[in-house]
């Protein structure tokens, strides 16, 4: 396959854009335009709770009110924390209804990592849910700054305090919107510096390029904080009078149960939710008995999984979109196989966030990231002999930059403006984008061979006995890995095999799995030794491996198991 540089073609649009706004212009067009509709549902109390947008607008307008009655005003920081909620999408509304500038908070961060984000954003107010509240408050003992702590519980009462709100500030297009603190898998939080051309302009692409509205219901399951939630999920869906449905967790049963409340048409995911999604479908399946069991192999999989996606309260979905992290291609197969229409996009938290996506209405290669988005420019650069190069991009949703970084900042752009991702990767001669790794982790050999950690690691956790594996080398010319077992499997298959459930025993299975991809890796590529270890790897918030933790780790052949 021949690998280019440049795309051959862009994503085509299904609908003409509505034009680029502010969020408050947004937010009162929606009020306006969908008054009547639902926009938001939760489970609560036993009971679903929902807002139609006409509330969600009058909200906004009184959080506003009594923000302002604070002394808050135009330019001023507020941060937010709480869970997936209604509360949580009206603050990040409320806030620059105002003229104010959001800094969303990792809900999952640690108590340390919130206090240095209030303090290094200069942040005068936080409106937090009530789990959050007296963790606040104790910042706010020690941050001179931070003037007010707001509770999201008593948004009620600040509704029936006022008849009335107030109207929008007058905000610009290139005036600040949020602070989004990045933790990445470098460990160095930065704060992009998004403007509301950026989140806009992304916005108003999504709507050109999937046909969703008033009929559709959002499924929010995802770190509300995060970029691609937040934009995506938060604001896209309102800006068509979508329906957000609010998962009460992540915990399975109450995951499941929400799920066939909401019967969503439209899911945004990330690969590990779906990996292990995946993984279930298959073992219930291959697990039936009697007839059933005869059905299941005889059957298409696409009757099969009709009545998979009922069961699951999927029997609606039109689009399940994966992002956030690299989606395995034996895992997408596997789900287009039954049915579910699954579709992967690209994008970072630097451009608001959507680069690329695959098309919902024309060819789908979900090995790749789709094709560019319309209002962007995206080009591959320093190529090397294989054809990979750095993904660079230009466009309307580019950040600012860094906030309060100006080295970082100029360190990540290329001296003609481009935004340099730090992404591997090529285009196909149909305009497909493909990410073979990351810069920073891709292993040059002193043969001057390219090994991408993220390839290998795909192939290893096909293996029903590997649930992760990260790859890496000590030494820029022998090749790593520590994985961490599906114990349950393993397990089982040692059970079978009459064998004790120890240590070397599971080093010795999972060995057979490393030898199985290692005869299918050119020699600079094959794994020499590997240890196991029994706790999941950190993750970032969109469920990537934190690998900073993992630096200068090295494997001696007497480490097969590595504790703590």
């Amino acid at each position: 396959m021949k690998k280019l540089t440049r795309p051959t073609r862009k994503l085509p649009t299904v609908r003409e854009g509505l034009g680029i706004k502010t969020l408050p212009e947004m937010v009162e067009m929606v009020g306006e335009t969908y008054e009547e509709n639902v926009a938001y549902t939760m489970p609560r109390d036993g009971k679903l709770y929902t807002l139609k947008y006409w509330q969600v607008l009058e909200y906004v307008k009184r959080v506003g009110r009594y923000l302002k009655e604070l002394g808050l005003e135009k330019g001023d920081h507020i941060a937010i924390i709480g869970e997936n909620r209604p509360e949580w999408a009206i603050s990040y509304f409320a806030v620059p209804w105002i003229g104010g500038v959001s800094v969303p908070l990792d809900a999952r961060a640690s108590f340390e990592t919130h206090k240095f984000i209030i303090d290094f954003a200069e942040v005068k107010a936080v409106i937090a849910s009530g789990r959050f509240l007296s963790s606040m408050e104790a910042i706010r003992e020690e941050v001179p700054h931070l003037k007010h702590v707001i509770s999201m519980e008593e948004f009620d009462s600040i509704y029936n305090r006022y008849a009335r709100g107030v109207e929008r500030e007058n905000v610009r297009l290139d005036d600040l919107l949020e602070i989004l603190f990045t933790s990445g898998t470098t460990g160095d939080p930065k704060g992009v510096m998004l403007t509301h051309r950026n989140i806009m302009s992304n916005v108003d692409d999504i709507y050109k390029i999937i046909d969703i509205g008033p009929d559709d219901v959002s499924f929010s399951i995802l770190p509300i904080h995060h970029s691609y939630e937040c934009t995506v999920g938060q604001v896209a869906t309102v800006y068509s009078g979508v329906q957000v449905f609010y998962a009460r967790s992540l915990n399975p049963r109450e995951m499941m149960a929400d799920l066939k409340m909401a019967r969503p048409t439209f899911w945004l995911t990330v690969p590990l939710l779906l990996e292990k999604m995946y993984v279930k479908i298959r073992k219930q399946l291959e697990g039936q008995k009697g007839l059933k069991g005869l059905l299941t192999k005889v059957l298409p999989k696409k009757m099969l999984g009709k009545k998979v996606k009922e069961a699951l309260g999927f029997d609606r979905i039109r689009f399940v979109v994966s992002g956030g992290a690299a989606l395995p291609r034996w895992v997408s197969k596997g789900m287009e196989e039954l049915g579910f229409p699954v579709i992967q996009g690209y994008g970072l938290s630097e451009t608001s966030p959507l680069i690329s996506v695959n098309p919902p209405y024309d060819k789908i290669k979900n090995e790749s990231v789709g094709l560019v988005i319309p209002s962007d420019e995206v080009e591959i650069r320093d190529v090397d002999s294989e054809g990979n190069g750095e993904i660079v991009v230009r466009g309307p949703n580019v950040m600012k930059g860094y906030y309060r970084n100006e080295t970082a900042t100029r360190e990540t752009f290329t001296t003609d403006g481009w935004l340099m991702t730090g992404d591997i990767g090529y285009f196909d001669e149909e305009g497909y984008l493909y990410i073979t790794g990351r810069k920073k982790f891709v292993i040059v050999t002193k043969g001057g061979k390219n090994v991408f950690p993220e390839e290998i690691e795909e192939k290893l956790t096909k293996s029903p006995f590997i649930e992760e594996a990260m790859v890496f080398s000590p030494d820029d010319e022998q090749i790593q890995a520590l994985i961490y077992p599906e114990l349950d499997e393993v397990a089982r298959a040692l059970e079978k095999m009459g064998k004790e459930f120890n240590d070397e025993n599971i080093w010795q299975l999972i060995k057979q799995e490393v030898d199985k991809v290692n005869r299918h890796l050119e020699a600079y590529k094959r794994i020499r030794h590997f240890a196991i270890r029994f706790e999941e790897f950190p993750k970032t918030t969109t469920r990537k491996i934190k690998r900073h933790l993992f630096r200068g780790l090295r494997l001696t052949p007497d480490i097969k198991v590595m504790k703590g």
